[in-house]
């Protein structure tokens, strides 16, 4: 009879470090970014005359960056649509329409958007000052909605021509950044000054994997410094023990959404 009194506390108590446990799972803070952008937030890259979205895009390898770090309480949802402008992220327009942003972002959970467009904006002659309106709204919207928006430039595209009206979309991108005082990453500028960039892009206008892992380090800078305050703990108390930031490939279950 002591015996089995004594097994039975003993399933109590590991029956109550359990429950404990899955509490305090359940209570750790979780910080979700949604990627919002067209075909380079996707992740579409092209081989040999294929182009297509890759596992291996930048926000997989933010994902894995952040994860390596924080562990699995941090996700990065890829809601990137091949295509698409700034514009009809606002207006709920486009391929991938979901309905106008205000309303995605009520149905949100994320406490982090970024958002990053340009390059389809150039290819549909849009000016600068539509885009600079698109993008000021995206912002105003975000925040009224309680969430923290990251802007992105673009890429650069090869193209001379190209490149050059992108230039005025990525400065408006900026505008829009120092006026709403919202953090930025300046793919463009950044990726403008290495050289020899333009062999890392595998067309006109979508990089190769090697270049979206150089996006996705520069997202990392600005993005870890918010995602340890929404924490509010320093890295090193996370418990998690050191890892590479950027495996070499990617092994994030990082959900992509969008179309190609």
């Amino acid at each position: 009879m002591k015996r089995r009194l004594i097994s039975r506390a003993a399933c109590c108590v590991l029956a109550g470090i359990t429950t404990l446990a899955h509490a305090q799972t359940s209570a750790q803070p979780q910080v979700l970014i949604e990627a919002y952008g067209d075909s380079t937030t996707l992740g579409i890259s092209c081989s040999d005359g294929h182009c297509g979205p890759r596992d291996d895009n930048a926000v997989t390898y933010l994902q894995d960056a952040l994860r390596a770090k924080y562990g699995a309480r941090v996700s990065v949802v890829n809601d990137g649509v091949g295509g698409t402008m700034a514009v009809q992220l606002r207006d709920g327009t486009g391929p991938g329409r979901k309905g106008p942003w205000q309303d995605r972002l009520q149905a949100s959970n994320a406490q982090i958007v970024t958002i990053n467009y340009g390059i389809n904006e150039v290819m549909h002659n849009q000016t600068p000052e539509q885009f600079y309106q698109a993008e000021t709204d995206l912002v105003k919207a975000a925040q009224a909605a309680g969430k923290l928006p990251v802007l992105q430039t673009s890429t650069p595209m090869p193209d001379g021509r190209l490149n050059a009206r992108l230039a005025e979309m990525a400065a408006m991108t900026r505008r829009v950044a120092a006026e709403q005082q919202v953090p930025l990453v300046d793919h463009y500028a950044q990726i403008s000054a290495m050289a020899g960039w333009q062999t890392q892009m595998s067309d006109g206008a979508h990089p190769k994997p090697e270049l979206y892992r150089v996006k996705a380090q520069q997202d990392f800078q600005v993005l870890d410094p918010l995602v340890r305050r929404l924490f509010g703990v320093s890295a090193v108390s996370q418990g998690q023990p050191p890892r590479a930031a950027f495996p070499l490939h990617p092994t994030s279950d990082n959900p992509t959404r969008g179309n190609s």
